[in-house]
């Protein structure tokens, strides 16, 4: 009977890793503070030819949305699919092992279904989030922040160490630590070939994440006089005091005031710089993709580029990300499923949560019960389908959602309930504006807003 037990055991036992071994790999890129400006979103300015050949051999998402705009909660959602509240997600430092401590991250699920799974640079904020969950011990690259001596000499000045908000050296890619990134990933792309198991090979590039420090090339690409400040580069109208910060972020930097505008010279050098930085991504993550072909591994591998929320770049007055609006909420996500949907586009609504349990579909594997997001594969087949009837995410005090028209954004507290809003038209204001939640004519779609958001958004 032992023997018999064991006989049975031994055939699920190699059914469920044959059916593991014929499941795609998955690369799953990760950038910090990418904001949907490329080529592929339609702005030719930006040189993202890597990214956008990508694009072409998969599907872009033009309306995908993060759940908060800042790295660590953005990221904790999006690994668990698993809302944000008031109470779950807030901040840079959020863990998703520790404030939603019983759930199965979506690291964890590909491991426990049979895949290889490798965290290389920053994919959780923390990278001894759910750790377990990695076959390996997560991985991170080592290396300096700035190259020239009078960067070296400001970091010096400033209390946690940073200096100057951008820097364009005279290196090669590896010089810093994204390009070291992409070397390491190489490698373990040649290893993962050679093993039985398909992989999920996590890659997060830390770039044009602050400072804006790229080799001297990637800033060559961009001429100056090309280089405009937005034309929001003032508060929106009837905008209410607690929708706007004052950049905190930025501020940390050596030159850069403790408050009050940035020079125009300082604004236009950093969008510049971040230009510069996004391209240097890039050419790293083009290295990856050049691998993948010549690996003969592209294939059978899905890949999946994403930001974890948008940026400004002193739209609104603000910089970095932190807010409510458009610029913060919006990122860019991309999918290559080989063989299908090529060159694609798709602009129904689609939320961060939903790319858990969109890859179990593309894999074969169960979606655990507890996602809140939903599949986007229908939109796969589908581009043109409706999708999602709003993306909702959150920010501080401020709750807000989008539908195909309208962004509506309430900021409450416990003790005193909603005390702000803000109601912007995308179809006639997609840049953000004009504040128009007091017009009279709108209270009926003011109220159908705010009961939406406050049913779906998280607890």
């Amino acid at each position: 009977m032992l023997r018999a037990t064991s006989a049975i055991l031994l055939v699920l036992f190699s059914i469920t890793q044959l059916q593991a071994a014929d499941r795609p790999n998955v690369l799953f890129i990760a950038v910090d503070d990418l904001r949907p400006e490329l080529g592929c979103f339609g702005k030719p300015h930006v040189h993202s030819p890597n990214i956008d050949r990508l694009a072409a051999q998969g599907t872009v998402f033009e309306r995908a949305y993060c759940m908060v705009p800042t790295c660590g909660a953005s990221r904790a959602a999006l690994m668990t699919s698993i809302r944000p509240s008031p109470d779950r997600f807030k901040t840079y430092l959020a863990s998703a092992e520790k404030e939603v401590p019983n759930i199965t991250t979506l690291n964890t699920h590909f491991k426990n279904s049979g895949y290889t799974t490798i965290s290389n640079g920053k994919i959780f904020h923390h990278a001894s989030d759910n750790a377990k969950g990695w076959t390996e011990k997560p991985w991170r690259p080592q290396g300096p922040s700035y190259k020239l001596p009078e960067s070296i000499a400001a970091a010096k000045t400033t209390p946690k160490g940073r200096g100057p908000a951008y820097e364009s050296a005279d290196v090669e890619d590896d010089f810093y630590r994204d390009g070291k990134l992409a070397n390491k990933t190489i490698e373990d792309l040649r290893r993962l070939k050679e093993q039985d198991e398909p992989f999920f090979l996590a890659v997060g590039f830390f770039k044009p994440h602050l400072p804006f420090v790229a080799p001297k090339k990637y800033w060559d690409l961009y001429d100056p006089a090309t280089i405009a400040l937005p034309e929001t580069y003032h508060r929106p109208k009837n905008a209410p005091n607690v929708a706007i910060h004052s950049s905190g972020e930025l501020r940390a930097y050596a030159g850069i005031p403790k408050q009050g505008p940035v020079s125009d010279e300082t604004a236009l050098n950093m969008i510049r710089g971040y230009y510069a930085c996004v391209s240097y991504t890039d050419a790293n993550i083009g290295k990856l993709l050049d691998e993948l072909d010549r690996l003969n591994l592209a294939d059978n591998t899905i890949v999946v580029l994403w930001g974890d929320h948008g940026w400004n770049l002193g739209e609104h007055t603000l910089w970095c990300k932190h807010s409510c609006f458009e610029t913060s909420m919006h990122a860019p996500l991309v999918i290559k499923v080989p063989g299908k949907y090529a060159g694609q586009k798709t602009a129904a609504l689609t939320e961060f949560i939903d790319i858990y349990p969109s890859l179990c579909e593309l894999c074969g594997i169960d979606t655990p019960k507890h996602c809140q997001g939903q599949s986007f594969v229908p939109l796969l087949e589908d581009p043109t389908a409706a999708g999602k009837p709003f993306a909702i995410g959150r920010f501080g005090p401020g709750d807000t959602i989008r539908t195909d028209k309208f962004r509506y954004t309430e900021y409450a507290s416990r003790k005193n309930g909603v005390h702000a809003k803000m109601l912007y038209d995308h179809h006639t204001d997609p840049q953000e504006d004009t504040n128009i939640v007091q017009r009279q004519e709108l209270q009926t779609k003011v109220e159908a807003l705010s009961e939406s958001l406050n049913e779906n958004k998280g607890k």
